[in-house]
């Protein structure tokens, strides 16, 4: 063996084994010794799979993404179907937000792996985020024929129909991921206030208050599960057990302004009228809210304060002049101090805006026949 062949295999050996480190530093989270092997390869060879391939990897474990992406794309031009390569970088475009360049490289991957089911659901969500739903919802579908019980397609489509409206299409997917996942605990989380947030959308409120509270056996204090339960009572009218868990939201997100209105609706509705007053107060302390001020006003309504629940109504409409509760309230006042003209003429107003409301049109029909 030549002088210059030995010099070659020592330096092959020397690369194999600083690969070998490298990976294993990775592996072990220990980035920065990682990084420096994999530093070392390319001072013998910039063009190195593993040493390009490693870096990007350190770098999106750093969260450095365009470092990470700049590594990748230096693979790639020399090895353009490196899948490492290409899932690192699908990966790194998708931490930038960079959906529609995340979907071209994985759509590149799966040229060579079109049964990657990890890889489908990766589209299908960045489909998702660039509003794509249809495609989205293809891709998901994609990955169930290959592999029915994927946690991540199931608890997709679950999303997908339930932001349009397919609740029970959703509960089905989100049962199914249930039924699939045990590992862990925070995934559960999400599938069980899933699954609450379908039954409170369909009213079925006993349903969802059954997995609000699994989800609390879980994690005590989960704001999404407290307010789930919180809005089921408040949705079969057990106003008591509902305030129970608006205040224990509170305990931890006091100055949460639409936690307050509701725990101070939950006061009106069971007559402590001075507690309900506070929070619609400490509401309004934070910041303009509609309904604090809607409450106030009920409050004065239900104590006979009519002409002070109308001012209230009256600045809420201009605010929201087409929220169809204002204006019945409104006109319900006047019809109680027995100003008959001006609630005709408040909820005409109404449909002059071009509004529909049944109850609305219901009202004025028997003003108007009352007259």
């Amino acid at each position: 063996m030549s002088d210059n062949e030995q010099q070659t295999t020592e330096i092959q050996n020397l690369i194999a084994e600083l690969s070998k480190l490298g990976y294993f530093y990775l592996k072990d989270e220990r980035l920065d010794e990682a990084e420096e092997k994999f530093q070392k390869i390319l001072s013998y060879d910039s063009q190195n799979t593993y040493a390009l391939v490693g870096l990007g990897d350190v770098a999106r474990k750093k969260n450095n993404f365009k470092d990470a992406v700049e590594y990748y794309k230096s693979c790639l031009e020399h090895h353009d179907e490196n899948n490492y390569a290409l899932f690192g970088l699908a990966d790194s475009y998708k931490a930038l937000k960079m959906y529609g360049e995340a979907i071209e490289i994985w759509e590149k991957y799966l040229v060579n792996d079109e049964k990657n089911v990890t890889v489908l659901t990766r589209i299908a969500d960045a489909y998702k985020k660039v509003k794509n739903y249809e495609k989205s919802h293809d891709v998901y579908l994609r990955a169930l024929e290959i592999e029915p019980d994927n946690l991540y397609a199931l608890i997709g489509l679950g999303y997908l129909n339930f932001d349009f409206k397919n609740f029970k299409e959703a509960l089905g997917y989100w049962e199914k991921a249930l039924s699939q996942q045990q590992d862990s605990d925070i995934d559960n989380i999400k599938i069980l206030t899933a699954l609450g947030n379908c039954h409170r959308k369909l009213k079925t409120f006993h349903e969802g208050l059954k997995y609000f509270r699994m989800a609390l056996e879980i994690e005590a204090d989960n704001f999404y599960a407290l307010f789930g339960m919180a809005d089921c009572f408040r949705g079969i009218k057990d106003h008591k057990k509902s305030l129970e868990y608006w205040e224990k939201i509170l305990e931890f997100d006091s100055n949460n302004k639409v936690i307050l209105t509701r725990a101070g609706d939950s006061c009106r509705n069971l007559n402590n009228y001075e507690k309900a007053q506070e929070y619609y107060n400490s509401a309004l302390n934070v910041g303009f809210d509609t309904y604090a001020v809607l409450g106030l006003a009920m409050i004065n309504k239900i104590q006979g304060n009519f002409n002070e629940a109308i001012t209230s109504l009256l600045k809420l409409i201009k605010n929201d002049p087409d929220n169809p509760r204002l204006y019945l309230e409104a006109a319900e006042c006047y019809t109680l101090i027995k100003k008959k003209e001006q609630a005709i003429q408040i909820l005409t107003e109404y449909t002059q805006r071009g509004n529909r409301n049944i109850y609305i049109s219901e009202m004025l029909i028997k003003l108007k026949k009352d007259k």
